[in-house]
């Protein structure tokens, strides 16, 4: 009895690498996905741009892999003794039975509330479609006007002023000022946007805003604008977050135009960048999107320009060609009169020599039938005679009286019908028998 309870309370034996999977599914189904924030200690970046390191406190620590995809998101370099935030999977790495952490984002320590609010609200809007890629509108080749939302003061207005001063002077540009950092920069530059909005051909018939500025001319009007230009220079995830801001997203969502969202550096991403049609890495780089050198357009004409001309050139001569082959062809009317005379006499000669010629074959062929038919008649005869005497040699051996000559005998009953077996009679029947010289009546007298 003591046997038997030691075996129920026995332990499980537990495959080395069995326990360690059993170990990692109960940490994914306990923590994961979690957030850490710690030291980092031990920092290394292998050349297959895998990351691998320690995150530590006063406590504890926890070993930590970044792969590549996940690092190269990064903002930053890392550093030995470094506070920050880590998101991601904590797993154990079965050939050493290690507990790690797979991370998948890291940010310094202290934008980690931004970071998780960012995750959050970008979550919701993608689920309602409005990242959707099948929403973005490809940029205007030659924009009538270009919008342009940022900072009145600021250095990415310069840079993009500039660029579009450089590449395109003839196209207008039109500043909706805004401020780009601190608790109001959402509604202005939501604002902003509504007032460029009135100035695209689907606003055209809507009041204009007053507060409108331009930067490069004065028309009081406005021009059509085809494209919006949203811009800021660089900074931290505090700096940047007024793009972060839902109201402005769903802003940027209902412009009739298309969008080129150039904030912060191009490591920089904002929610304003997911909803724009185009996200460009820089201010300068946005301007440059949408600002085709004149250069460009004035040499694309020149060679339009030589190209119809060569074509023109090309098709005048092929006509005169065509004329002078035409004319060459032509000729004197007597002259053709006397070749197309000339023609019919030679068509009625081979007509007149064809139809004579098909007369004589004809005929020919007329002789040969009338030769060749007797023969071909008496032949007919012989074959249907050969065949008339095969019939009659194989119909006279189905004669029936040569199989009695040979001893055979046909029986049948009163009626006439034929006995082919013991079971068709009976004791005491009459029958008859044929055999080759006569007929003999008999009865059945047993059966056997």
């Amino acid at each position: 009895m003591a046997e038997t309870n030691q075996a129920e309370f026995a332990p499980r034996i537990w495959q080395v690498g069995a326990l360690c999977r059993a170990v990692a599914d109960a940490l994914d189904a306990r923590f994961n996905p979690l957030a850490v924030r710690g030291e980092i200690s031990g920092f290394s970046r292998a050349t297959s741009g895998h990351c691998y390191f320690s995150i530590k406190d006063e406590t504890g620590q926890i070993r930590c892999a970044m792969f590549r995809r996940a690092a190269s998101l990064l903002d930053f370099s890392p550093r030995d003794g470094e506070m920050v935030e880590l998101r991601g999977r904590l797993g154990v790495y079965e050939p050493r039975g290690d507990l790690q952490l797979i991370v998948e984002s890291m940010s310094r320590a202290g934008a980690g509330a931004l970071f998780e609010q960012f995750l959050k609200i970008k979550a919701k809007l993608e689920a309602q479609g409005l990242f959707d890629p099948a929403r973005k509108r490809p940029l205007p080749v030659m924009p009538r006007g270009i919008g342009v939302v940022t900072s009145r003061g600021a250095a990415a207005l310069h840079d993009v002023v500039t660029t579009l001063q450089r590449c395109v002077p003839h196209i207008p540009v039109l500043l909706a000022p805004a401020s780009v950092q601190g608790s109001n920069a959402p509604q202005e530059l939501a604002a902003a946007l509504s007032s460029l909005y009135l100035l695209t051909q689907d606003g055209r018939d809507r009041r204009p805003v007053a507060s409108r500025e331009t930067a490069t001319h004065s028309a009081p009007a406005g021009p059509v604008i085809d494209v919006i230009l949203l811009v800021r220079g660089g900074g931290s995830m505090e700096d940047l977050w007024a793009f972060n801001d839902e109201q402005l997203v769903r802003t940027l969502a209902l412009s009739p135009v298309p969008v080129v969202c150039g904030v912060g550096h191009e490591t920089d991403f904002t929610l304003a960048d997911f909803v724009a049609d185009v996200r460009a890495p820089t201010p300068t780089a946005a301007a440059e999107l949408v600002a085709q050198p004149r250069e460009a357009w004035l040499g694309a004409l020149d060679a339009f320009a030589r190209r119809l001309q060569d074509a023109a050139y090309r098709r005048l001569d092929q006509h005169n060609q065509q004329l002078d082959l035409t004319a060459s062809r032509l000729g004197r009317p007597s002259a053709r009169v006397g070749q197309q005379r000339l023609r019919l006499a030679a068509t009625a000669q081979r007509l007149q020599f064809l139809s004579e010629q098909l007369l004589r074959q004809r005929r020919q062929s007329v002789q040969q039938m009338q030769a060749l038919l007797p023969q071909a008649v008496q032949r007919g005869l012989s074959r249907s005679a050969e065949r008339l005497q095969r019939a009659e040699l194989q119909l006279g051996l189905l004669d029936p009286s040569l199989v009695l000559q040979r001893g055979y005998a046909w029986l049948t009953n009163t009626q006439g019908e034929t006995i082919t077996g013991v079971g068709q009679t009976r004791v005491g029947q009459a029958l008859r028998a044929t055999l080759a010289d006569g007929e003999l009546d008999l009865t059945v007298t047993a059966l056997s």
